[in-house]
């Protein structure tokens, strides 16, 4: 049997292992991609030959002039071929996508892009790929980074989480997406599902090349909304190009990137939108909202008493249309004074602004016991399939909101590459990255005005249909009770994220087939939020003559169903059809004309309700030795570690308490004094080993198994600083929230198991087996701890001294009528009089020498543990016809579900799901043809949903896209591309199918484009 010998390009007597230094620089000429050449120039030209990987550069001599039956291999093989030898050159799992051409992704998106890759799943937003789910593990758990670089990530609608939003990136600046999903020693932890390296082209790889590109983009989901919330223009323009260059025979290389993209979409959601009521046990009787008669008229089929159920809260309708603008760049300057030193200075800059427009139809149930319908399932989880209510004069709300957002990254980085011998490779590579979200509206970045008529009497809402249908029989009358402001909000945030980081390593070849890699960084991660809401509660209303103080002409009626057609239960006749749709800012100004309340509809961030800061600053080093075993079947072996200790310290805004006062018999209101910041601090340090094996058991079959730890670090709201305390507080004290810096990452041992043929250049079947080990996943624990600050008139000497008079302490009217009447006029004692009751009124507060105010405060601890285990199944294929496909299935599985029938709160792994891909491929001179569908099965995606302690399950969910080229000759190119060709929608739900939480519309996008390669 003859083996292949692998090398390590600066030694020919050593196997070189796939960008060893790559994610500890961001080194193109290690990791960046390399470009054939053109047949008889010596000129790069990598958009005609397609991109090699990593490995390709790295064991392979560039190609000087291609002889006449030299076979060339181009476009989406020669993609799929630099694919697979990227898995297959690689120390560990390692799967990725590399584009076929220079500044020609394979998808729109990079998530969608990153999805086609097996146990790769992602969570939509807008009806784009925006997180990233690894083998079952959360967003928050994937490491990203930019060139081996750690990216930083603002979100305001988590401005706790780390996980990284790729809708903010466009791809045309892409060449690769590499996929670590075993542990690395030389990658920054914190992917325990995976690291995803995202990769840049580089000028002096790229040579002397240019591109220009033009797509309209015309989304559906657009034309299905109310021309008050849809974009004007029905097709958007996306421009992007690319330039490189490189001059004095190499020495120097500059490029650059940039596009800007439109995109004017809608998204149109039936809810459930505060959630389900419960779970009540089928026994209950009971005045809170929520319990239902467990018997007689009106209720078919009640729970039984072993049953638990749940009933809705409300019921919405939303129209919600979006447009968003994207613009990437990237700037590269290279200089290469001698052939064994590179340096690279780059810049990279994005920003995704989104203005959004919406209305929706609510109403809110009462649940009053004597005045309910409903028939119901079959237990042990009962829910209603029909659920009214007989209350008159309640509120028909019509909300809406207008607001928008800005997102932006700015990243600059140097990096230094330097061949110091043919054995000895040294690098050094430093960036400084900001990440921000922030408003983009004077009206906030999110905010919800609710108008209402106080016309709704019976009510009802119907769940046997894919989309819950509400029942309104007697409508609602908009003469008798005009349209009036109620309640409103109104959110300012700003999330900010800087990094700076700065990595270097090297690789030095020991003995003939071995080498250490190793390498130190510093990292500082600074997370900066702040949040205010001003809220208006008046639900009851604003106005006694709404028909006077609000002009009725800013609201039209439009129908609903219009909007919801492709649903089932939309075209039910009892469907309530009827929208009352309004301007949002000219009703803002007459509500603040009627109110005489300004700061009440501004939101500012003057005086916010929080304002955190954490720091988190990590020291690492690492080694990997890697060994070439020379036996009957080759092997290569490589052992690692890495060490890391990280400080983090948090500081976060609080009100401390000051004074507790008892007011009347069973409250005592809380005093606070001015805001101030509170600093918290704590420490982890890890050690992390690596192990990796894999073996040639043939020249094309390859045996693998890898070994590793890796951590997630704690969300921030877990680990900031200031403690929240309640407004009130009782006879025990009063209760707090507090997040802990000292948390411990989560930390996963981790195997892996592979087995790949390689039967061809461009063909594969392998399969995969991995088992994940969780330990220290963060709950909740109570921890009682005295008020440094505040005292409390409870236990105190007036307090004594009533229960020496006779008074117990349950009876508190007997003990407050004690203190006011024998020491009032005392220090902290008022007395003011005497109620209906006969019982003395008046304030007893807490004094030097009373007890200090008990507060239990609930805070994170490292106490949960899980394992997930799985197996991935690929296969891909080219026929000599220009046919091929790719598919690929990913099943997982934990024990740690779930418990529908549970009561309380409740750890379990959130995202796992089991997925998979299916991709047909046609490719000639002329034709290119991609079409692919993916599918992700049921998972779960929260264990609260609203606060309450209710599971909220996403439901199985396939997408089929299609993407046609054309070259019109070697230099143009036209393609047409469909997004969601077939129109899928996304349904979620609690603890059965039939208790539906969301169920979310949105459409196919089409984009016809044109590419001119100079």
């Amino acid at each position: 049997m003859q083996h292949t010998k692998r090398v390590f390009s600066h030694h020919l007597n050593t196997r070189h292992r796939l960008i060893s230094l790559a994610v500890a620089s961001a080194c193109a000429a290690l990791v960046g991609p390399a470009y054939a050449q053109d047949a008889g120039t010596g000129t790069s030209n990598g958009a005609a030959n397609g991109i090699a990987t990593p490995a390709d550069a790295a064991g392979t001599t560039p190609v000087q002039g291609v002889a006449t039956n030299t076979v060339v291999v181009t476009g989406i093989r020669a993609s799929m071929q630099s694919t697979l030898n990227l898995k297959r050159n690689s120390d560990g799992i390692v799967d990725g996508i590399v584009a076929d051409d220079i500044g020609k992704f394979p998808d729109t998106n990079l998530a969608e892009a990153v999805q086609r890759i097996s146990g790769v799943s992602i969570d939509r937003n807008r009806g784009e790929g925006a997180n990233v789910t690894v083998r079952g593990v959360g967003p928050d758990l994937n490491m990203v980074l930019l060139n081996g670089r750690q990216m930083p990530t603002a979100n305001l609608g988590d401005q706790a989480g780390r996980a990284f939003d790729f809708s903010n990136l466009a791809s045309e600046a892409v060449s690769q997406i590499q996929v670590y999903k075993s542990a690395r020693a030389d990658t920054p932890p914190g992917g325990i599902g995976a690291t995803l390296n995202i990769m840049t082209g580089r000028p002096l790889d790229m040579g002397n090349r240019a591109t220009f590109g033009v797509k309209g983009v015309y989304d559906k989901s657009n034309n299905n909304l109310p021309k008050i919330d849809a974009a004007s223009k029905k097709v958007t323009p996306e421009v992007s190009g690319l330039y490189s260059t490189t001059w004095n025979d190499g020495m120097f290389g500059f490029a650059v990137t940039g596009s800007y993209q439109e995109r004017n979409l809608g998204v149109n959601q039936a809810a459930v939108t505060n959630g389900w009521l419960g779970p009540f046990h089928g026994n209950t009787v009971s005045q809170d909202p929520g319990p239902i008669p467990v018997s007689g008229v009106g209720v078919t089929n009640p729970p039984k008493a072993s049953d638990i159920y749940l009933t809705p809260q409300n019921l919405s309708y939303f129209v919600r249309g979006s447009q968003r603008q994207r613009t990437n760049g990237q700037l590269t300057f290279q200089f290469r004074p001698v052939k064994d030193i590179t340096t690279t200075l780059d810049y990279t800059y994005a920003q995704n602004k989104i203005q959004t427009k919406y209305h929706e139809l609510s109403v809110w149930f009462n649940h009053p016991l004597n005045a309910q319908t409903s028939s119901w399932t079959n237990g042990p989880i009962a829910s209603p399939l029909y659920y009214e209510e007989q209350v008159t004069n309640q509120d028909m709300a019509m909300n809406g909101g207008d607001f928008a957002t800005k997102s932006s990254l700015d990243s600059i980085g140097f990096n230094t590459q330097w061949r110091v011998s043919p054995a000895l490779r040294l690098s050094l590579d430093m960036h400084h990255s900001v990440a921000e979200s922030k408003k983009d509206s004077p009206f906030g970045s999110n905010n919800d005005l609710a108008t209402v008529s106080f016309s709704r009497n019976t009510t009802g809402v119907d769940f046997t249909h894919e989309m819950p249908v509400l029942v309104i029989p007697a409508g609602a009358d908009y003469t008798a009770a005009p349209n009036q402001v109620s309640g409103s909000w109104f959110q300012d945030g700003l999330n900010k994220m800087k990094i700076d980081q700065i990595q270097a390593g090297g690789s030095l070849k020991l003995f003939e087939s071995s080498n250490l890699n190793f390498g130190l960084s510093h990292s500082k991660v600074n997370n900066h939020s702040v949040f205010q809401q001003v809220q208006r509660d008046s639900w009851g209303g604003t106005s006694k003559t709404p028909g006077t103080d609000y002009n009725q002409n800013l609201w039209f009626a439009d129908t609903i169903s219009q909007y919801f057609s492709k649903l089932g239960g939309s075209n039910d006749p009892r469907m309530y059809n009827r929208y009352n749709l309004f301007d949002f800012a000219a009703v803002r100004d007459n509500a603040i004309k009627v109110t005489g309340d300004q700061a009440g509809y501004t939101p500012s961030l003057s005086n916010p309700s929080f304002n955190r800061t954490t720091i988190e600053k990590t020291k690492a080093l690492y080694m990997q030795f890697n060994t070439d075993w020379d036996t009957a079947m080759p092997m290569h072996t490589g052992v690692g570690f890495r060490y890391e200790k990280t400080d983090v310290s948090s500081t976060g805004l609080l009100k401390q308490p000051t004074q507790v006062n008892w007011i009347s018999q069973n409250e005592l209101p809380i005093v606070f004094g001015t805001q101030t910041f509170q600093t918290q601090s704590g420490s982890y340090s890890n050690f992390l080993p690596t192990l990796d094996w894999d073996m040639d058991v043939r020249d094309d079959l390859k045996v693998r198994a890898s070994y590793g730890v890796s951590i997630g670090r704690p969300r921030y709201d877990q680990i900031e600083g200031g403690t929240t305390y309640s407004a009130t507080a009782g006879v025990t004290g009063t209760t707090a929230n507090r997040g802990n810096p000292g948390l411990s990452p989560v930390k996963s041992k981790n195997l892996d198991l592979s087995a790949e043929w390689y039967y061809t250049k461009q063909s594969m079947v392998s399969l995969g087996l991995f088992y994940k080990d969780l330990s220290d996943y963060a709950g909740q624990t109570v921890v009682n701890e005295p008020s440094t600050t505040a005292t409390t008139p409870v236990g105190g000497a007036y307090w004594n001294a009533a229960l020496a008079s006779g008074c117990v302490a349950t009876d508190t009217n007997c003990m407050r009528n004690y203190i006011l009447s024998h020491f009032a006029g005392q220090p902290g004692v008022t007395a003011t009089g005497t109620n209906a009751a006969g019982n003395l009124t008046g304030t007893i507060s807490g004094i030097a020498g009373d007890p200090a105010l008990p507060y239990q405060v609930t805070t994170f601890i490292n106490q949960d543990k899980a394992s997930l285990k799985g197996a991935e199944v690929n296969w891909q294929h080219m026929f000599s016809n220009g046919l091929g496909f790719q598919a690929n299935y990913t099943y997982v599985k934990s024990s740690l579900k779930y418990d529908n029938m549970g009561m309380g709160n409740q750890f379990a792994l959130v995202g796992l799901s089991n997925s998979a891909n299916l991709v047909g491929i046609y490719e000639d001179q002329k034709w290119s043809i991609r079409l692919a569908y993916n599918w992700r099965g049921e998972f779960l995606a929260s264990v609260a949903d609203n606060g309450k302690p209710n599971p909220r399950y996403v439901e199985p969910y396939g997408q089929t896209d299609l993407s046609i080229g054309y070259n019109v000759n070697k230099n143009l190119s036209v393609s047409l591309e469909a997004i969601n060709l077939t129109d899928s929608t996304q349904r979620t739900h609690g603890r059965t199918d039939m208790q539906v939480l969301t169920v979310t519309t949105g459409g196919p996008r089409y984009m016809l484009g044109a590419r001119y390669k100079f």
